[in-house]
This record gives C-alpha cells, structure tokens and sequence, in this order.
C-alpha cells in the first residue's frame, strides 16, 4: 500500500465505516461491506491520485457497492419481496439508482433550484460552507483548509447554515406545500 493510499485509509476510514453501517444497519454487514469497498479501492489504487474529491468518490463506490450487494441477496432469495430485517429502507431510497424517471428528474431539478434560490440569502460564509460541503464533497479537513478556519468552526458554521436554511425553507409558504409535502 502506497503512502498516499494509507493517508486517504487513514482520513476516511471512520467514514466508510459509518456509512456502510448506517446502510447495512448490522456491525458485521458493514464491516464486510467496509472491506468490499476498501479492496476496490485498492485494486484501482492508480486512480487514487487522479481523483479530485476523494469523498465523493469513496461514497460512490461505497453506495454502488451496498447496491450491488443488496441486488444479489434479492436475486439469491426464493422470494421477490424478500428484504433483509436489518436493511433500512428509508436509507435504501436515499442511495440513487441512476434510473430517475422524467417526472423524479423534473422534480429534482425544481427542489434543487429552490433550494440554491434560498441559499442565496444566506451570508456568504454560510453559503459557501455548505456549498463545498454538500456541493463539491469536500470533507471537513479541506473546508478548513480552504477557508483557513479550523474543523470545529466549519462544524459549528454547517450547523449554523442548514439550521438557518431550514428557517428560510420553512418560512415560504409556497415550498412548504408545493415540496415538502409532496
């Protein structure tokens, strides 16, 4: 393993590690999807420095992952509607199938212009943290670099921002009953 891969191991690690088990929602199931994940990233250990945001791509391979797996367990069982107990179908339908049907894509496409209309009348240092956070993936450590501010004040900012956008969201009458209650 090359220094470069044991840093990124090293960095998020803890992460992979609690995304696979809020997915799998067992301890043993994430740590088998957690080592799934991790030989995939070391059998294309290449690309690694070739990757711009590290986070975002260790995500995808962890959610295509958990989605392959899931997949073969369904086909494996006698039954169709067979779901493990332990998978948490909120979770489920929160990792994209990139197969949206138009009316979903259209859907997205309204929900997410809104919500960066509503971003804009944050503060600019709000706007901004949770633009590279949420936007361009990056984790907490390059925030801090980027903004030159330490880990907890990108925390505490975060919070600050959805806690503030929320409000925004909230207070517009035509968002509360055209999306959030759709």
């Amino acid at each position: 393993m090359t220094n470069q891969l044991a840093g990124v191991y090293e960095e998020y690690n803890r992460y992979i590690y609690h995304l696979c088990l809020k997915l799998t929602r067992n301890t043993l199931e994430a740590e088998d999807l957690m080592q799934e994940v991790w030989v995939k990233v070391v059998r294309n250990e290449e690309q690694v420095s070739q990757v711009e945001h590290v986070k975002a791509w260790l995500t995808t391979i962890t959610m295509n992952t958990f989605r392959d797996r899931y997949r073969k367990n369904v086909r494996r069982s006698k039954y169709v509607m067979y779901q493990p107990e332990t998978l948490d179908v909120p979770i489920l339908d929160l990792v994209p199938n990139n197969e949206l049907s138009t009316e979903e894509q259209v859907e997205k496409v309204a929900v997410t212009k809104i919500v960066q209309e509503k971003m804009k009348m944050l503060d600019g240092i709000y706007q901004k943290t949770l633009w590279y956070f949420y936007v361009d993936q990056y984790s907490l450590v390059e925030i801090s670099n980027l903004m030159k501010v330490s880990i907890g004040t990108v925390k505490s900012r975060l919070f600050r921002a959805k806690a503030r956008l929320k409000e925004i969201l909230l207070a517009d009458d035509a968002v509360v009953d055209g999306v959030l209650t759709a």
